[in-house]
């Protein structure tokens, strides 16, 4: 299994990107789907996260401006930002979880930077 991950640039404070991760591979079950971030020198933090069932969480930080969706045709998650922050800027690395065939899988991350 193999995750990639796009949509990843630079944009100005308040203004909006979406998010793109794709799992590639036989895959018969996904668990989770989820968005992390990390800054330098900083641990990687959860952003968001949605299950098989279509629950989902977020950060504090991210609430009301973070979407996260998915597609299970495409076995892809995706995470609309909007209204976003200079404190948004990071690595952003998607995460599957899966249970079949078992594994927590990570994406090779994308950079999103937001401007002031």
């Amino acid at each position: 299994v193999q995750l990639q991950a796009s949509g990843g640039g630079l944009v100005q404070a308040g203004g909006s990107l979406r998010l793109s991760c794709a799992a590639s591979g036989i895959i018969f079950s996904i668990s989770a789907m989820g968005w992390y971030r990390q800054t330098t020198g900083k641990q990687r933090e959860l952003v968001a996260v949605i299950t098989s069932g279509g629950t989902t969480n977020y950060a504090d930080s991210v609430k009301g401006r973070f979407t996260i969706s998915k597609d299970n045709a495409k076995n892809t998650v995706y995470l609309q930002m909007n209204s976003l922050k200079p404190e948004d800027t990071a690595i952003y690395y998607c995460n599957f979880v899966i249970r079949v065939p078992r594994g927590d899988y990570w994406g090779q991350g994308t950079q999103v930077t937001v401007s002031s």
